[in-house]
């Protein structure tokens, strides 16, 4: 768990790189109604909790530089009994500064009236634009409240500024505390795909298997999946997105679990594709073979000096030759990379950003150029292959069998480290667990 001396340390930092007279707004989430009565579990806002470590609704971070001088007011709600009765305990604006060590801290249903006054003299407001239209409202209408003081020699912000190209950078490069919060959840979640391994039984529904994943999750301090879990057998394993869940296994298929938790907010990513009997098929265990063949050489291509795309590169190219050698594709190597022959069979990327957000923020590019790694970035490798089941331009052997391997991988001052190391993966590996 992240101290609250690193929440400090994330607001200086933003606070370093605004510009002079500036103002940063940061909406806290929102409940949000689920049916009748009834709310969706609440989960904070990534910005919002990376800068704050606060689990309310309805608050509101305001960051204030003005000539140097940097302050940070939370805005939250008001501590009353009798709503505490019926939605649980607030800290309140009074505890707030000594608990969060913020500057100041006020009631939520002060802002509007606050927010000119904290604008008045600034240049430029930074938000999140276009991403939450009321509070974009809110903003605008306490900038036109300054706009109507500028005779009394009031400046009020002409500049408004995307926080993003600032806080998400930011949010890339991940501390030695958050890399240590992100191993336990990737542990955890790599124990839960142990336990799939162990339970699966042809016969099951697919739910199930995902009930056992989850009971891991909340037994071991994870309350929430980072996302909703894929567990898709037989063909189910060649819909990418799969989360119905609610087909039976049979015997003879594939299982392709894509699940992690989410401990203090960050998020593990985890894929495994094993035998629902235990033992891999002649045909499955060459497809298999080959896509883990592509994520080994992808993640030994994740280091400092190398460009995200590499690790893409290095999974395309042996994806490409695994199918050409058992005969899904035919002709040269170099020409079927570069007419892309792979995509009916491998069409999505090899991995993504992962951290507070499962797809987590940050440019993969820079001025047009893929970027490079650097020490504390994390991501994902997860190459596949899916050949649907009415592919008719492949032997009826290969149809229906959908596999992916994914691990969680941190960049290192010297290479790498796979955070989720901890779940089998090798053919004889998984056999041999799933024996037990």
């Amino acid at each position: 768990m992240l101290t609250n001396d690193q929440f400090v340390t994330h607001r200086h930092i933003l606070l370093e790189s605004m510009q002079d007279n500036s103002v940063a707004i940061f909406p806290s989430a929102d409940i949000k109604a689920r049916n009748r009565d009834s709310d969706y579990p609440f989960r904070q806002d990534s910005d919002f909790y990376y800068l704050t470590g606060f689990q309310e609704d309805s608050a509101c971070l305001v960051l204030l530089k003005k000539q140097g001088q940097m302050q940070s007011m939370l805005f939250c709600q008001p501590k009353i009994k009798e709503q505490e009765i019926w939605t649980g305990i607030r800290l309140g604006p009074e505890a707030a500064p000594g608990t969060l060590s913020v500057d100041e801290a006020h009631d939520i249903n002060t802002l509007s009236e606050q927010l000119p006054s904290m604008m008045a003299g600034c240049e430029a407001v930074y938000a999140a634009w276009g991403t939450r239209p009321t509070w974009d409202a809110k903003i605008m209408s306490a900038i036109e409240v300054v706009k109507l003081k500028v005779r009394t020699g009031i400046t009020a912000p002409t500049a408004m500024l995307a926080i993003e190209p600032l806080l998400h950078e930011q949010r890339l490069v991940k501390s030695s505390s958050e890399i240590e919060v992100m191993a336990k959840a990737a542990d955890i979640a790599a124990h839960a795909h142990i336990r799939a391994m162990q339970s699966v039984q042809p016969g099951q529904n697919e739910y199930q298997l995902e009930g056992e994943i989850r009971h891991h999750f909340s037994q071991n301090g994870c309350r929430f999946e980072a996302y909703a879990s894929i567990v898709g057998a037989g063909d189910n394993a060649c819909i990418l997105h799969y989360t119905d869940n609610n087909q039976l296994i049979s015997e003879g298929d594939l299982v392709l679990i894509d699940a992690g938790c989410e401990l203090d907010n960050y998020a593990s990513d985890i894929t495994r594709t094993f035998p629902a009997n235990g033992k891999f098929s002649d045909a499955q265990a060459a497809l298999y073979q080959v896509v883990l063949d592509a994520q080994l050489a992808a993640i030994e291509a994740v280091k400092p000096g190398n460009h995200f795309n590499h690790p893409h590169e290095a999974s395309v190219r042996v994806i490409t030759s695994g199918l050409l050698d058992l005969g899904l594709i035919n002709g040269d190597l170099d020409t079927l990379i570069k007419e892309e022959a792979f995509k009916p069979f491998f069409m999505h990327r090899t991995g993504h950003w992962l951290g507070l957000d499962v797809h987590d923020v940050g440019a993969y590019k820079q001025e047009g150029e893929w970027r490079t790694f650097e020490e504390g970035m994390v991501l994902t490798v997860e190459p596949g292959i899916y050949v649907a089941p009415d592919n008719e331009t492949v032997d009826e052997k290969w149809r229906g069998i959908g596999i992916r391997i994914e691990d969680d991988v941190v960049v290192t001052d010297t290479g790498h480290r796979v955070l989720t190391s901890a779940v089998p993966k090798s053919i004889a590996d998984i056999e041999a667990l799933m024996a037990q």
